[in-house]
């Protein structure tokens, strides 16, 4: 039985058109399969309650367009995320490639910066009864941290019921992942191959990483939910 926590989770999906991102969340969030998915249009939102043994996890999932013109409004849905779901299409290259892309953009948002600013200020100085005009130089390190260092992040490549026409290996996809910290694993929407186990993995390590609060997370007192979990929750982003 879940404990009395409560977390809800900001998740993002990210990945190239036809990747299957939409078809992977529409299975998880309805139990369905459309095996003529239209393409999503700016993003798609998507909300499930999971209950684990630890706590209950609400996750709002937010499936992104993968149309390249749309790459611009990503930032919006993935900023203040505490998970991210790269999908890419196992009989494409192309689509690995570019969830390889995706990857390294997430990566940059987790990465603190260091700027070093150089200032300059001239003042009068009062010496044997004339003033010279003298330059102090000051310097400032400032640390700028972009996104969430604690960023919880899957590469799935989907479409493993169409193995005759696979073009990434399992193995490859796997190293890169462990190189990258990244969970791994490769699902069909169709037959709902580990889509499941996709979800709830992630949820796991969103409750192990909950003493630490990362962004995307709110924690919720369980006393004090209502209803069956069917209602609206609201939702603020945060990082």
């Amino acid at each position: 039985m879940a404990s009395n926590a409560i977390i809800q989770a900001k998740l993002v999906l990210l990945g190239d058109l036809g990747a299957g991102k939409t078809s992977i969340v529409v299975r998880f969030a309805k139990g369905l399969y459309y095996e003529c998915q239209e393409s999503t249009i700016g993003a798609a939102f998507f909300s499930q309650v999971m209950s684990l043994d630890e706590a209950t996890v609400k996750l709002d999932i937010w499936d992104t367009a993968g149309q390249e013109r749309y790459h611009s409004l990503a930032p919006m849905y993935y900023r203040g995320a505490a998970a991210a779901v790269v999908v890419f299409d196992i009989t494409s290259t192309d689509s690995y490639m570019r969830a390889k892309r995706w990857v390294d953009e997430l990566q940059r948002q987790g990465t603190c910066y260091f700027i070093t600013f150089h200032l300059i200020i001239s003042f009068p100085v009062l010496l044997l009864s004339s003033f010279l005009l003298c330059n102090a130089t000051f310097h400032m390190l400032i640390k700028i941290k972009a996104g969430n260092p604690h960023l919880v992040m899957a590469l799935v490549g989907n479409k493993v019921d169409l193995e005759e026409r696979r073009q990434v290996g399992t193995q490859e996809a796997m190293d890169y992942a462990e190189a990258n910290g990244l969970l791994f694993t490769e699902t069909s929407a169709k037959t709902a191959q580990n889509v499941s186990e996709l979800f709830h993995e992630l949820a796991e390590r969103l409750v192990e990483l909950r003493p630490s609060r990362p962004a995307g997370m709110i924690l919720h007192d369980g006393r004090h939910r209502h209803g069956n979990g069917g209602g609206r929750w609201r939702f603020c982003c945060s990082g």
